[in-house]
């Protein structure tokens, strides 16, 4: 059975100049990758070293019916906020996208009490992170254009609700430059508006996702996350996420967490492929017997952007995964038709 290493608490990722390697249970006070000691080949001015880092929250909420889908990015070159609603029932997808130029705003370096916001025209974005409380608030309102409805939404994750377990972990892409990502699945109580739908996200029957990334990422940056949640026979919430991206050593330490009723388990590294194309089947393995899984696309959406100085292709499906899960205990937790997401971002920035 796959186990690793929990280490002890600490205020940071980065210890005398150099980043440290290893999982944790709770939020690092401070993430300031700038205290990382020339971590490229040339002495570096902090004004260009701070350009290189990237950082990004996500929020990912499932209800019985709806799904939605938030992340607010800083590229340095750019910012991006994205808002994914889709209706399992009807298969409607709305999508909202905002590029704006320019480093503006940076995402804050620790969780405990903090926020930012994203305003342009017509699209508002705020982040509350409390977690000296343990709460994380998402605000949205987006505006009605041409072709979209305006959309409204409000939600809390309360990490307090069944005790939940976050994960967070640094890895590492050389000695000197290295990732940091936070990952906590936990209820959530909240509203969505739009089309002339209100929509009360029930914490009894609502799980979140949240997400924090920051890193040194490389050029040419390469990633792969799939995620899911619902509840099992016993009516238990549980949820798991997987990554596949660029950094060392990924037995020791990964970014793979499963959560049931609030108690994490690490999961080993995954290898994610897809055999027949783009929109055909994923599929999601490990070499442990700990994860075994078949994601089916329902819904495809992509994002291609190419630049002189940049380029994006993301790909982001909606659908469902089948297959089998295995927490620490050796309890198998089976996967029917369970919702979530997946995607494949291919960044040059």
């Amino acid at each position: 059975m796959y186990t690793r290493e929990i280490q002890e608490k600490r205020p940071t990722p980065v210890k005398n100049g150099l980043p440290i390697q290893g999982t944790w249970t709770q939020a690092f006070e401070e993430v300031n990758l700038l205290d990382i000691s020339n971590p490229y080949a040339f002495p570096l001015p902090r004004g260009i070293r701070s350009f290189r880092i990237k950082e990004w929250e996500s929020f990912i909420i499932q209800d019985d019916k709806f799904c939605l889908l938030a992340q607010l990015s800083n590229l340095k070159f750019y910012r991006t906020a994205r808002v994914i609603v889709y209706n399992r029932e009807t298969k409607e997808r709305l999508q909202y996208r905002k590029v704006i130029p320019g480093s503006g705003w940076r995402l804050p370096e620790g969780l405990y009490n903090a926020s930012v916001d994203s305003s342009s025209y017509g699209f508002f974005f705020r982040i509350h992170s409390w977690l000296d409380t343990n709460r994380i608030m998402l605000e949205l309102n987006i505006e009605r254009t041409l072709t979209k409805p305006a959309l409204t939404a409000h939600a809390t994750f309360d990490l307090s609700a069944g005790k939940t377990t976050p994960m967070a972990v640094s890895l590492l892409f050389s000695q000197r430059q290295s990732m940091y990502a936070y990952k906590a699945l936990t209820a959530v109580e909240g509203d969505l508006v739009f089309g002339g739908q209100y929509i009360h996200f029930n914490p009894s029957r609502t799980s979140g996702l949240f997400c924090d990334y920051k890193g040194h990422y490389p050029y040419r940056m390469r990633s792969t996350w799939c995620s899911g949640m619902g509840f099992d026979e016993e009516n238990r919430r549980f949820g798991f996420a997987l990554g596949v991206n660029q950094a060392k050593e990924p037995y020791s330490n990964n970014e793979n967490a499963l959560w049931i009723d609030g108690k994490l388990t690490p999961l080993p590294p995954v290898k994610i492929t897809r055999n027949g194309g783009p929109e055909s089947d994923w599929t999601i393995q490990d070499m442990e017997g700990m994860v075994d899984l078949v994601f089916t696309p329902k819904e495809y959406g992509r994002v291609s952007q190419n630049l002189i100085f940049s380029a994006t292709e993301l790909e982001s499906p909606i659908g469902y995964f089948n297959g089998l899960l295995l927490n620490s205990e050796g309890e198998e937790l089976p996967l029917r038709n369970v919702w979530g997401t997946s995607e494949k971002l291919y960044l040059r920035v």
